[in-house]
């Protein structure tokens, strides 16, 4: 695997797993920690996503203690009321030392090994201040890599009551990163059929 996505080494780069919502259509558990293969989710997650970064945090409201123990430093929202990923990103971007940040949720662990480089090289080419993963029929704003020196405005953007991700982004250069090779890669677990679904893809990988 190649140690720099484009320019950017990825020891700038820190990816956030969003961790930090309700899990409402899940009736409420904390999906991160729901276990897929006898293994937590938020762990085949952060097994693909890690080798591609310099660092890794962790965006969780609840359970700090357990997601901690994988290792990783554990970072709440700015802001209390589970107000969105915006509000992980926020944090993310609060905590991260390097030049740049990627995101990801936690419950898409078909994740891409190339997810970061793809994502580096759509933000350089196209001189932006966020990269979106599109799947060529759709974006999937949760997949994104944007520069930490938009953490003031981000900020600014929800301290004013804003939430919507679509909103925040007008205000700045945003590229698409083309994933229409693997649409699979962006699924989500929301319920149980979907859980054993993404069961069966992961035994026949494996």
């Amino acid at each position: 695997m190649s140690t720099a996505t484009s320019s950017i080494p990825k020891e700038q780069i820190t990816a956030v797993i969003l961790a930090g919502g309700r899990g409402s259509r899940m009736g409420g558990v904390d999906k991160g920690l729901v276990l897929l293969k006898g293994r937590p989710m938020i762990e085949h997650v952060e097994e693909r996503l890690r080798p591609q970064v310099g660092a890794l945090l962790i965006n969780a409201n609840r359970n700090a203690e357990r997601y901690a123990a994988l290792g990783y430093r554990v970072v709440p929202d700015v802001q209390d009321g589970f107000l969105g990923p915006l509000a992980g990103m926020a944090s993310g971007l609060a905590a991260a030392t390097t030049d740049y940040v990627v995101s990801a949720p936690c419950d898409s662990p078909l994740l891409v090994t190339d997810l970061v480089e793809r994502l580096a090289r759509a933000l350089l080419e196209n001189d932006a201040d966020v990269a979106v993963a599109h799947d060529g029929e759709r974006t999937h704003p949760v997949f994104l890599l944007l520069r930490r020196d938009l953490l003031e405005d981000l900020n600014a953007f929800l301290e004013s009551g804003g939430r919507k991700i679509d909103l925040w982004f007008a205000r700045h250069r945003v590229a698409m990163a083309d994933f229409s090779d693997c649409p699979e890669a962006f699924i989500n677990i929301n319920d149980a059929d979907e859980r054993k679904s993404i069961e069966s893809r992961l035994r026949e990988t494996a």
